[in-house]
């Protein structure tokens, strides 16, 4: 989730053309294009896996950041007297969940392997002080053992208002918040058009990315019956904030529909004098009248975008957010997909016909089917596994017209989509062989030796 950090615009804002127009001062054109990742781990104990980090103490996440820092980063805090819960160096941040999930998001460049190399020098610096410390961040969906209540949270003030708010809109909003990790790449648009088109295809496809990248079988240490139950949470936590909404789907797509969605979501939240309030309104609702005589600002919208969390989520960049925590291996293929099939247009083209016309119903139950099939799921009797396939090879087209030499980090995608197996699959695999929760999670580390 987003860091708060100070707004260097805060004029008020009055009307929703105001709004529409923010989001076109985000093109880019072609050339300065380029893509991102946010990738998200969790930390665990070596001699005791099951149980989870806390914030403070000598072997927590406090201490963690404190080694990172010792490796030229800066910490960040939410006020001077308040504990670090983030680390900058350059154009790349160190944060932190609010159960202690770490994540890279990372500078953006314009090639995945450069995403790539980024994210496997971080692995391997993370691994080696989280080493000293005797923890090992691993790479699943879901936490596979404890509840909400097992938890510790992280001492961040935005986290603390959201676990009051946004558990009153759906039952598993702390689940999400606590039990999950995810892969989110950011890609650029240089028009509205062009927007609209890259936020289409890619919610059209966002099921097939649900089951390419499935990786959270288990809850309480027991199969869920979802292949992705991480992507299942997310059907329950707010539906006013979350999952799709018509006009992403049905080719009407554009700056003002995702604004007029916004709008009717309930704040979360808003900062006034250095802390945080919780009025109960929508910030369409904000727009028209206020809050406590003064108007609506344009870092009440920055914020107000950062807490809604549509699959496409469409801010300063794009962000793709359907892919389950998996291997830093197929989090490069997640780079290098979106990369090949929205930044060529003959493959944006074809990744916009290739899930057949559904109804929005359909579409939901294209989305669950991928839950809980994942590559084994069926839409009209086709796999997911050949269509995502299918996606996969368009990708690899795009990427023969724009830069070949990122192809090769389609290939365990490639081979995944092939064998038809999600990589929860594997998981379920090894819950089976592996009586040892130690065992277990060290088939998923970060970084294996």
């Amino acid at each position: 989730m987003s860091l708060d950090r100070a707004p260097t615009q805060d004029e008020a804002v009055t009307s929703v053309s105001a709004l529409v127009e923010i989001f076109g001062t985000a093109e880019r054109s072609r050339a300065e294009h380029r893509v991102g990742l946010e990738h998200e781990k969790f930390l665990y104990p070596l001699e005791d896996p099951a149980t989870p980090v806390p914030y403070e103490g000598p072997r927590g996440i406090r201490a963690l950041l404190g080694l990172l820092e010792s490796r030229g980063y800066t910490p960040f805090r939410d006020a001077p007297d308040t504990p670090p819960i983030a680390l900058t160096k350059a154009e790349h941040t160190l944060s932190l969940e609010p159960g202690g999930q770490f994540e890279l998001s990372g500078s953006p460049a314009r090639t995945a392997r450069a995403v790539h190399a980024e994210n496997v020098a971080h692995a391997r610096m993370l691994t080696e002080a989280a080493r000293e410390l005797g923890l090992q961040p691993v790479t699943l969906g879901y936490r596979p053992w404890g509840t909400p209540a097992d938890i510790p949270w992280m001492p961040k003030k935005r986290y603390q208002v959201m676990r009051q708010t946004l558990p009153v809109r759906g039952k598993l909003a702390l689940e999400m918040m606590l039990m999950t990790c995810t892969g989110q790449v950011s890609l650029d648009w240089s028009s509205e058009a062009d927007c609209a088109r890259k936020v289409t295809a890619t919610a059209r496809l966002t099921p097939l990315l649900v089951a390419l990248f499935a990786n959270s079988p288990l809850v309480q240490g027991k199969p869920s019956g979802w292949m992705s139950y991480r992507s299942h949470v997310w059907s329950d936590v707010d539906p006013t904030r979350c999952g799709y909404f018509p006009r992403m789907l049905d080719g009407t797509f554009d700056y003002r529909a995702y604004v007029e969605w916004a709008l009717d979501a309930p704040l979360l939240f808003l900062r006034r004098n250095g802390g945080y309030v919780t009025p109960a309104m929508t910030f369409g609702e904000l727009l028209q009248g206020g809050f406590e005589g003064g108007p609506a600002r344009r870092s009440d919208w920055t914020d107000h975008l950062s807490t809604l969390f549509p699959e496409v989520r469409i801010k300063r960049v794009m962000e793709v957010r359907g892919a389950d925590s998996v291997s830093l291996e197929q989090t490069a293929g997640l780079v290098a997909l979106w990369r090949g099939l929205l930044y060529d247009d003959a493959s944006l083209d074809a990744a916009l016909g290739l899930v057949p016309r559904l109804s929005f119903a359909e579409h939901l139950a294209f989305h669950e089917e991928a839950q809980r099939n994942g590559l084994k799921g069926k839409l009209r009797r086709t796999s997911l596994g050949s269509m995502a396939l299918e996606m996969v090879r368009l990708a690899r087209q795009g990427l023969t017209h724009l830069d070949p030499d990122d192809i090769p980090l389609l290939k365990p995608l490639e081979a995944r989509a092939r064998s038809g197996r999600s990589p929860a699959e594997d998981v379920l695999d090894a819950a089976k062989e592996e009586t040892s929760p130690a065992r277990l999670l060290a088939r998923f580390e970060l970084l294996r030796d």
